[in-house]
């Protein structure tokens, strides 16, 4: 299945278009799709509005002269566009940091073409190569399924795994299509379609507990769209029955921000931390909020803080 196209897509593959064309003099229509990712009916729709664009120089009317009758692509009249794109500074570096942190991830393929590939770039580079290696991304290395996975990525096959429910504190069966892998703020991820939820979920690499490729193939719906990370709205979304629950952490209760996806990470000072997080199910808060004694308190909403303040004194009068 092919990805919706956005604007901003479209735009950069339609610069995109050109040079890979012009640089290869011609190509197949079925290979132009594979190559960009789309299939050969948006290719047609951007060869189309390619052949309406009018360029200013060298003439004061001077359109894109291309063909793509039967099924091979020619580019021609197209000196002002027919150069790849080039990188800035700052998306060059960009580029860098996420080549290493990709070529760092446990079980990544072609390793040694990454390596290649980033020694070219850092050459090319100049300056922003330089800055790039000022910066690092620590990885979370806990990604026991993620070869599974990546293996059922490329084979389009079905899974079925048990995922750790954090928000509900329970192990959770569940058969999954997957779509990609993400790394994001160093954590990897699996987006696809869930067979349980009928929708599409994210799940953390590292609350899999057991991955199984199936014979079964995958069959992400044609109206499943992938998370959109560019759009301000963060990885993980409420829902309207969600609950926020404003927790302090002491120092030795900071590893619950480690663990737990959380919406708002606050520095308090001398080593505390104020965290928000959401739950469809606050009784799984009371029992994290006893488990940390006092490593930490749940500060909001009031009325289930008083309930936890209620099972502790309970629990300390059975010691009585």
């Amino acid at each position: 299945m092919k990805s919706p196209s956005t604007s901003a897509d479209r735009l950069t593959r339609l610069l995109a278009l050109v040079p890979y064309v012009v640089a290869r003099e011609t190509v197949s229509l079925t290979e132009a799709a594979e190559a960009f990712g789309i299939t050969e009916r948006q290719l047609r729709d951007d060869l189309n509005l390619l052949w309406c664009l009018e360029l200013r120089s060298p003439d004061p009317y001077c359109p894109i002269d291309l063909s793509y009758e039967g099924g091979e692509i020619t580019v021609s009249e197209a000196e002002s566009i027919s150069r790849p794109l080039r990188l800035g500074a700052d998306e060059a570096a960009a580029l860098l940091v996420a080549l290493r942190m990709l070529a760092e991830l446990p079980g990544a393929a072609e390793r040694d073409a990454l390596t290649r590939l980033i020694a070219k770039l850092e050459a090319a580079a100049g300056e922003a190569a330089a800055a790039a290696r000022q910066l690092s991304v620590d990885v979370d290395r806990r990604t026991g399924s993620l070869g599974v996975v990546q293996g059922a990525l490329r084979e389009e096959r079905r899974l079925r795994i048990t995922y750790y429910v954090a928000g509900r504190d329970e192990n959770t069966v569940r058969q999954v299509d997957p779509m990609r892998v993400l790394v994001v703020d160093g954590r990897t991820y699996l987006e696809g379609w869930c067979r349980r939820a009928e929708a599409v979920r994210l799940f953390r690499m590292d609350q899999i507990l057991e991955a199984e490729v199936l014979e079964v193939g995958a069959e992400v719906p044609a109206g499943a769209e992938r998370r959109d990370l560019d759009d301000g709205g963060g990885l993980f979304r409420a829902s309207a029955s969600d609950v926020r629950v404003t927790l302090e952490l002491a120092p030795s209760g900071r590893w619950v921000a480690d663990y737990y996806p959380c919406e708002l990470v606050e520095e308090l000072g001398e080593g505390r931390l104020r965290v928000v997080l959401l739950t469809s199910d606050p009784r799984w808060v009371r029992s994290l909020a006893l488990r940390l004694g006092d490593q930490g308190r749940v500060v909001e909403p009031a009325e289930l803080a008083g309930r936890i303040r209620g099972d502790a004194e309970r629990a300390l009068a059975l010691y009585a």
